[in-house]
């Protein structure tokens, strides 16, 4: 009896319960085709048969999908995997894919630049959503096919489908709110604006690409908003910070509070970068908010349950990976969409900043 149960096959199925293949291919693939008690009838036979659906392979034969999605992750999966920004990016996205029945195939921009890799890679899945890319990551990009589904998300490539968030918008607001404190000095604690693996100031001479990645985006947000209050900062006041870690941005924010003209304003572009630019402040023996003020940007748990919390933009992350999967899936129109972001004022560079108690 079970060698016999190995070799049904769909047309076995449907003859034993005659009816056609495609109603037990709808049974199994597409139940809104059926009503609910035919469904129902149809797999609990195929459950005494020891029938548990169509074969994969088969069905990505017939249909020409396959029912994976290659997602393409700009920096390594151990980083992103534990990266609270991409950490829920990837949560929105599984929350739609699983719900569709689709699966993620995870990779790492390194991960697909063997052609031979490439092209394996390439067959297995149906598309890809690419996350997080510069332009200059994209030159000859293998997944770049025009018979794949393009998404890319906090990024701009051309002839794709991009979901963003209002970068240059929230780092405005977030920027002038902090300006309202008129501080003397501010320094810009920037996040992978330079092509270097190094925690380094920005030099004179180097120019930003508006368009070159959202970190960008967001120093322009704070340029034009420092522009309005007739403040300008020099590239010795930016730093690069080349990954969103603890370890880099509290070098970085110790670099920035010791010169001799200390900014009383930190413009983090992270939550993370604000988070370790507040450790650092307080181990230095300033206060925060009185001496100095720290915005960041995204929104993560950790920036509301420190002390003093952080000021930031929030960004709708997993919203983010959840609009990236419908416009994938179809289920959304195949447009760009850019997600609004909200100002939320905390501890860290409040409206007003009460005097100190003698």
């Amino acid at each position: 009896m079970k060698k016999d149960i190995k070799k049904l096959t769909l047309k076995d199925v449907a003859d034993r319960l005659e009816v056609s293949t495609a109603t037990i291919s709808n049974a199994f693939n597409r139940p809104d085709q059926l009503s609910a008690n035919l469904r129902e009838n149809i797999l609990s036979e195929c459950e005494k048969m020891g029938y548990f659906g169509p074969n994969a392979a088969a069905r990505s034969l017939r249909t020409g999908r396959t029912g994976i999605v290659g997602v393409v992750l700009s920096d390594d999966l151990s980083y992103s995997l534990t990266d609270p920004v991409a950490n829920q990016f990837l949560k929105g996205m599984a929350e739609v894919f699983e719900a569709n029945e689709y699966n993620m195939l995870l990779l790492s921009s390194d991960q697909v630049e063997q052609d031979a890799q490439s092209r394996m890679q390439s067959s297995m899945v149906d598309g890809f959503i690419v996350y997080g890319h510069k332009p200059q990551q994209c030159i000859n990009a293998p997944w770049l096919m025009p018979n794949k589904n393009i998404i890319t998300v906090d990024s701009f490539i051309p002839g794709t489908t991009s979901v963003n968030i209002e970068n240059h918008r929230g780092a405005y607001r977030i920027a002038r709110h902090a300006l309202t404190h008129k501080p003397d000095n501010v320094a810009i604690l920037g996040l992978s604006l330079l092509d270097t693996d190094r925690v380094c100031r920005v030099r004179e001479d180097e120019m930003f690409d508006r368009a070159a990645s959202i970190s960008i985006q967001r120093l322009y947000g704070y340029f034009e908003a420092l522009e309005e209050q007739g403040i300008s900062v020099s590239s010795e006041h930016i730093w690069n910070i080349p990954e969103n870690s603890h370890k880099l941005a509290y070098q970085a924010a110790r670099e920035a509070l010791g010169m001799a003209s200390r900014p009383q304003l930190l413009l983090c572009m992270s939550d993370c970068i604000a988070i370790a630019a507040v450790q650092a402040a307080l181990h230095m023996g300033l206060r925060v908010p009185e001496d100095l003020q720290v915005v960041g940007f995204d929104g993560i748990a950790e920036s509301e349950n420190i002390h003093p919390s952080i000021t930031t933009i929030h960004q709708q992350t997993v919203e983010k990976g959840r609009v990236a999967a419908e416009v994938f899936l179809g289920l959304r129109e195949a447009k760009d969409v850019v997600l609004e972001t909200e100002l939320i004022v905390r501890e860290s560079c409040p409206l007003v900043i009460e005097p100190a108690l003698a």
